[in-house]
């Protein structure tokens, strides 16, 4: 999940998740936790921005405006994607990149009004 309206110049990272066997066509809730226990065997999730291996929630600053959130599934022409657990988010996307099949996109918004 990437926040493209974060205040950084560069987005923000809230979650990222690799090697997600093409027979999986969905994920129970809190499947983002700290231990990953409810992803699939082989699949393991990245740090994103915050650093941390598991899903971070959606914050926008109070005030900020609407931020997008972008939930991105890829399918690939490859089982492993040969990304280290430590690799970061672009580190992932650059490797997807000449192994895209197909993706699909949703868009959800937030907003926190000012105090």
């Amino acid at each position: 999940m990437y926040d493209p309206d974060a205040p950084t110049m560069s987005g923000f990272w809230h979650w990222a998740v690799a090697n997600i066997p093409a027979t999986v066509t969905e994920l129970p809730e809190g499947a983002g936790d700290d231990t990953g226990s409810g992803l699939p065997a082989g699949a393991y999730q990245l740090p994103g921005d915050a650093r941390a291996a598991r899903f971070v929630g959606a914050a926008p600053p109070a005030g900020h405006g609407e931020h997008r959130y972008f939930i991105t599934v890829h399918a690939l022409d490859v089982e492993d994607i040969g990304v280290p657990a430590e690799g970061t988010p672009a580190f992932l996307g650059f490797n997807m990149a000449s192994h895209i099949l197909g993706r699909a996109t949703l868009v959800a918004t937030g907003e926190i009004a000012a105090q």
